[in-house]
């Protein structure tokens, strides 16, 4: 086991704060592709497959920011206020 202390460094076991400054960013950007999702989904007219209630609840309860990928991908309607040329 000390070893593998060891191994990891000084650092890995003296500051375990650092850790968590190191995810921060991560955290963060995570926490804005939520909102973003959230303030889409509300401002849709429309969404695809499911409720909007349940949308909102995927994009908070599973596994942070998976659900809100989900939305991104399957439930978000897609080209909503573009134009063909005709």
């Amino acid at each position: 086991m000390n070893s593998l202390l060891l191994a990891a460094g000084p650092a890995a076991h003296s500051h375990p704060g650092r850790l968590l400054l190191a995810l921060a960013p991560l955290v963060i950007v995570a926490l804005a592709l939520d909102v973003y999702c959230l303030t889409d989904l509300v401002r849709a007219p429309s969404v695809r497959y499911l409720p909007k209630v349940v949308w909102a609840l995927i994009i908070l309860v599973v596994s942070f920011p998976l659900g809100a990928v989900l939305y991104l991908f399957v439930g978000r309607v897609r080209n909503r206020g573009t134009r063909v040329p005709g």
